[in-house]
């Protein structure tokens, strides 16, 4: 039968009498459809026999295997549900699955799909039975109740339904043909995994400015560093603080505990990968996972979104320019808590992160409405992406999850290259002093100094940007150490912030009230949250 305009075939390989596993029918999909999902027919298993003869696994645990082949046609389900009835006495689960890559025309996504599971306890949307997803970077994967492959849960292999989910988010023009191979290994699991989470504390320095990093990926998703790699990076990059932010699982929360101390804090989070954006949820309960099943016309983000902040975590949407498929911010920024403005070496899409950023800021003040602070991270996952580059410094009251989050959600930040860069951005006015994210309030004709104190960006170019847009720009010498200092008053600039950028490939400084046919700066260097300036 065909369902919202795709037909689906469906091979189940059944036991025959020896073990031995054969395709006995095909047949047609006999599917759900719910929203954006297809669900397959379910495929079964025997009950656990004796483990005898060539099926026989070492340690003596019986295997049964099914395959499944079908074709999925252009304009598929987001989601393609794949339920397998497992019944009692498993101790293991394995899938193996694989599809055909034809070649298609230049300019057309070929195909490209996700697979991940989820257990007897259902796949409601947000619900409890998640047990992993690697996205397509594995071909593979093994859950038992002692260990499982990264990206997926360790736990007993419940019976009842479950379900491997299918993601073809690119399909080709010819369509997708598909197969999974599922193995379950029965008899009894083995002694149950036990976590080892982060502290939520580190040393730390009292009240001060902490670096970190906000966006990290290992092998528990689709980067190619172990944690201990991650952890290592960030040490030598000069961070106080990471989060580890794997894309839609929360595999890796149990095993950075190995890997924090008391000069690295590591906290706990995800890479929510959707059709129409990724955002992170930083600082998330060790092991809790939010739910990517939805775009934008679903409506859900903000209830995801609320899950996060319930839990003490803060929102960030990343990479909103981002030109790859379903990477593109789609969600709207009401739900954030800040946003990812600079992702990795800076490149035009950071550019224009920058610039939608800075409207929003005009327009919060106009509105009086919340601002939304800027963000900027590695998005490290292999090398030689660079741990760091760039990075947060966050002035927060000590060295601990919830007082790194505090200052992130307040925009007490400023984004750096690298530990090598260092500034203080201050406006001073009738002798009272404001910082980042401070709000400065004098006299509408009263003098306000801006004052920039900055080092280690040689023959660098200071940017003073107000909600007129750049109202000052000056040189750094080749030592990169100097300070700039601007007068302006309330009535002329309802806040201001810095930037500071390296030289252009010519060496020129560039020049920021003109226009042509190229980017006129250099890369950024360093990039402030806002003063606000208040009028009476």
């Amino acid at each position: 039968m065909c369902l919202d305009g795709h037909c689906e075939r469906h091979a189940a390989a059944l036991p025959d009498d020896d073990g031995a596993h054969t395709l006995d029918r095909r047949r047609l999909l006999m599917a759900a459809a719910t929203g954006a999902a297809l669900t397959l027919v379910p495929v079964s298993f025997p009950r656990a026999r004796a483990a005898t003869g060539p099926a026989a696994a070492p340690g003596g645990g019986e295997e049964a295997s099914r395959t499944v082949t079908g074709h999925l046609e252009t304009g598929a389900a987001d989601f393609v549900y794949l339920p397998v009835e497992v019944p009692k006495g498993v101790q293991k689960i394995a899938v193996e699955y694989s599809y055909d890559r034809p070649a298609v025309p230049a300019g057309t996504p070929g195909n490209s799909c996700d697979i991940g599971v989820f257990d007897q306890r259902g796949v409601k949307l947000g619900g409890k039975g998640f047990r992993g997803w690697s996205g397509g970077f594995r071909t593979s994967f093994e859950i038992s109740a002692a260990e499982a492959t990264p990206g997926y849960l360790p736990g007993p292999i419940g019976a009842g339904t479950w379900n491997i989910v299918l993601g073809p988010y690119q399909v080709a023009p010819q369509g997708m043909d598909y197969q999974v191979k599922i193995t379950l290994t029965y008899g009894r699991g083995g002694a149950p995994f036990t976590p080892n989470y982060p502290p939520t504390r580190a040393k730390g320095r009292g009240r001060a400015w902490y670096r970190g990093d906000g966006h990290l990926h290992t092998v528990h998703s689709d980067g190619r560093r172990l944690p201990s790699e991650v952890a290592a990076g960030a040490r030598a990059a000069g961070l106080d603080f990471m989060v580890s932010t794997d894309h839609n699982t929360s595999s890796s929360h149990s095993v950075w505990g190995e890997f924090a101390g008391d000069d690295l804090l590591i906290i706990t989070g995800e890479e929510v990968t959707t059709r129409n954006g990724h955002w992170l949820a930083l600082g998330l309960p060790a092991g809790e996972w939010v739910d990517w099943r939805y775009r934008s016309r679903d409506d859900d983000f903000g209830r995801f979104a609320r899950q996060v902040r319930r839990s003490g975590g803060v929102v960030v949407p990343a990479h909103p320019y981002c030109p790859y498929v379903a990477c593109q911010w789609k969600f709207g920024y009401d739900d954030a808590d800040a946003v990812e403005v600079w992702n990795g070496p800076w490149t035009y899409d950071d550019e224009s992160a920058v610039d939608t950023w800075d409207a929003r800021l005009g327009e919060a003040v106009r509105s009086g409405k919340g601002w939304l602070p800027a963000m900027g991270n590695s998005d490290a996952h292999s090398e030689p992406q660079v741990i760091g580059l760039p990075h947060n410094v966050v002035y927060a009251d000590e060295l601990s999850t919830g007082a790194v989050l505090d200052g992130i959600r307040a925009g007490r930040s400023w984004i750096a290259e690298s530990s090598a860069v260092n500034l203080a951005f201050t406006a001073t006015a009738g002798g009272r002093k404001a910082g980042i994210a401070d709000t400065l309030t004098a006299k509408a004709d009263a003098p306000v100094d801006v004052r920039l104190e900055v080092s280690g960006v040689p023959n660098g170019t200071v940017r003073f940007i107000t909600d007129e847009g750049q109202m000052h720009q000056e040189s750094l010498p080749a030592s990169g150490t100097g300070t700039v200092v601007w007068r302006t008053t309330t009535s002329l600039a309802a806040y201001v912030r810095a930037e500071v950028r390296h030289p252009m490939a010519d060496g020129g400084p560039g020049k920021g009230n003109t226009m042509g046919p190229s980017l006129v700066w250099g890369p950024m260097a360093a990039l402030t949250n806002p003063i606000f300036l208040n009028r009476t």
